[in-house]
């Protein structure tokens, strides 16, 4: 599996990095530190000034930058496989989108640093438009990270199954872990009239119905190694995913990234979004 981990020198940086104890070995390590060295802003400076004033800070940020990789290479576990390091001029969720595409990498590794739920929403975070725009699955933590044990999968349905049997595939973890599957149904009213009686029989059925579509899943990661248990529960399914994850302690929420595209998903948000803004753990997230 090839890995990028991007750090900034925030406390949440250093804490993806501590993450990496908790993946397998990686074919090929990358350490990105993106390096968005802003233009003077004053409109009277001489251009031969300003220029030179922009180099001055870019070779102090790079020299900084230089001194955070080594920093950072010098925490990686023993076992975190062959590293290259890499600073890149331009913004950090380009520069990280750019270069997970051109090493083809697997897993994308960074701390979260966000503006806030609302503000989050609007503009979108550097973790929030990595998530929509990477081409591999991306691990945004959001604190101290003390195990990777208990990981809470969340799937809505064939879409989510496929991708995260094809991310689980890659072994990406370094030691066993267990997996609880939760699928979540609504729970709706028929749009006719029915009896009080009838209705919860036609929600027990597709209760029921969702209990075999999870247990079925979990036989089928059990079938390639992991330890797996089904869930269906009635509810939110951003509600549900983060009360099941408080209620169990989870280590991880792994979850797809299914839902809206482009700038609406950043205005009005997918499910994934919704659990980044209140995620109790670290959020591993695939597509």
């Amino acid at each position: 599996m090839k890995t990028l981990l991007a750090v900034d020198g925030s406390d949440n940086s250093y804490e993806a990095v501590h993450a990496l104890k908790y993946f397998a070995k990686a074919e090929q390590l990358t350490l990105l530190h993106a390096l968005n060295v802003p233009r003077p802003a004053y409109p009277m400076m001489v251009p031969e000034v300003a220029e030179e004033l922009y180099k001055s800070l870019e070779q102090s940020m790079r020299e900084d930058g230089e001194r955070l990789l080594d920093r950072t290479q010098s925490l990686l576990p023993p076992h975190a496989g062959p590293t290259t390091k890499l600073l890149q001029l331009g913004s950090p969720a380009e520069v990280i989108v750019t270069t997970a595409e051109a090493r083809k990498v697997d897993l994308i590794i960074m701390g979260a640093r966000g503006l806030g739920p609302i503000k989050e929403r609007l503009i979108g975070s550097v973790s929030h438009r990595i998530l929509t725009l990477a081409p591999c699955a991306t691990l945004i933590v959001n604190g101290p990270v003390k195990a990777m044990k208990q990981i809470l999968l969340p799937l809505q349905g064939p879409f989510d199954e496929a991708a995260a049997i094809r991310f689980l595939q890659l072994k990406p973890f370094h030691d066993p872990v267990e997996l609880t599957l939760l699928t979540v149904l609504p729970s709706t009213q028929p749009p006719w009239p029915v009896e009080a009686a009838a209705a919860r029989k036609l929600e027990e059925q597709a209760l029921q119905s969702a209990h075999d579509y999870i247990d079925g899943v979990a036989e089928r990661l059990r079938a390639i190694g992991y330890q797996a248990r089904g869930l269906a529960v009635l509810g939110t399914p951003s509600a549900m995913i983060l009360q099941e994850a408080t209620a169990r302690r989870s280590d991880l929420i792994l979850m797809g990234t299914r839902g809206r595209q482009g700038i609406t998903r950043f205005v009005l948000g997918s499910t994934s979004h919704a659990v980044l803004h209140k995620m109790p753990c670290p959020v591993l997230a695939f597509h």
